[in-house]
């Protein structure tokens, strides 16, 4: 008797679990829209094309107190919407600053980003950085990057 209720009680539940778990992730896995990304450790669709996206109107190097005032051409139809990213590092990890634009949608009159906003920073402090821009697309499934490196003295 104590058997039975130790299976009814404990092996059952774990046994349909699976095969429950297992019906389920067999219809996920049939659907093509459908994508298993579980762990989202980095971006897995980034793509670096240094043609469809250009930074615009960096210098090589600035005066302290002079402002870094940037523009993005993107010349790529698949990013003709989505949000973009402007990220100042000093070192490898070290944020400086950033700055997000989003629902950045234009057309062939409006080729230059931010729309209706600029990009404009001042560092005071002098030193090596790199200028790192990036457009999402709407569904924030795929994104193009750029860099520029730069020089505060």
């Amino acid at each position: 008797m104590a058997t039975r209720l130790v299976y009814v009680v404990f092996i059952l539940p774990i046994v349909l679990s699976i095969a429950f778990g297992s019906v389920v992730m067999a219809d996920i896995l049939q659907s093509s829209d459908r994508e298993l990304n579980m762990w989202r450790v980095g971006s897995t669709n980034t793509i670096i094309h240094d043609k469809s996206i250009q930074i615009i109107g960096l210098e090589k190097q600035y005066l302290a107190s002079t402002p870094i005032e940037i523009q993005v051409n993107v010349d790529d139809p698949f990013f003709d919407c989505g949000d973009l990213y402007v990220v100042i590092y000093s070192g490898k990890n070290t944020v400086i600053t950033q700055s997000g634009f989003f629902k950045q949608c234009f057309d062939e009159t409006n080729v230059l980003l931010p729309i209706d906003d600029e990009f404009s920073e001042i560092i005071d402090t002098p030193g090596q950085y790199e200028l790192v821009v990036k457009m999402n697309d709407q569904n924030q499934k795929s994104s193009i990057t750029a860099s520029g490196k730069f020089t505060i003295k």
